[in-house]
């Protein structure tokens, strides 16, 4: 009898650690998937405005790449990788334009592209988020926080199947920080020195 108890005991703590092994994939395998989101370009815009003296120029970037796996519920696997392309910038001005891909500027040509990329999410409550990372523009690389807000999350009326989100950022940085306008433009008389960013993204994702 006792070896008949002894045997069912063994079975029975094979079959708990054999549960809690199956319970730990599932938990990975559920916080592995926080949902990938495509931009509607449509309805979204990378915006920045600078002063030139003591007026306010806006401008835009026409073209952007962005990589967004984003689940509140989440963080831990969640991120966001975001490249613009330079030659894309776009102030309603074609000489100011290329003033600005210039080597006095971003030099778009040896340094295409401004990159973002996070390496981890943080809730501030109230659907308040700051995405953390580093951000690149020509050769120099810094630290960067990103402070965003989700606007909401509902089924697309339009689309079967899928969802879609609103998000909006506004930051800022300092362009003298990143290299941005050497020699004569290095100073910030004439061309200021406090970026201020503005990012509204419709997003959009298959169920």
């Amino acid at each position: 009898m006792k070896t008949t108890t002894t045997f069912i005991t063994a079975i029975l703590t094979v079959l708990l650690f054999a549960s809690q092994l199956f319970a730990t994939d599932t938990d990975k395998d559920k916080q592995a998937d926080a949902t990938t989101w495509q931009i509607d370009r449509a309805h979204s815009a990378v915006n920045f405005t600078i002063n030139h003296f003591f007026t306010p120029v806006d401008g835009t970037f026409d073209d952007y790449q962005a990589n967004v796996n984003f689940d509140p519920n989440n963080l831990e696997e969640s991120s966001i990788e975001v490249t613009i392309p330079v030659s894309s910038v776009n102030t309603r001005n074609e000489r100011r334009d290329n003033h600005l891909k210039s080597e006095d500027f971003f030099n778009a040509e040896e340094w295409p592209n401004i990159r973002f990329v996070s390496n981890r999410i943080e809730s501030l409550g109230n659907n308040q988020f700051v995405a953390h990372g580093e951000l690149s523009i020509r050769d120099v690389t810094h630290s960067f926080e990103l402070p965003f807000e989700l606007l909401g999350v509902m089924d697309h009326p339009m689309q079967e199947n899928t969802q879609v989100a609103g998000i909006v950022a506004e930051t800022e940085l300092m362009r003298t920080d990143y290299g941005v306008g050497v020699g004569d433009w290095a100073a910030t008389a004439v061309v200021g020195d406090r970026v201020n960013i503005q990012l509204n993204l419709e997003l959009t994702a298959s169920e």
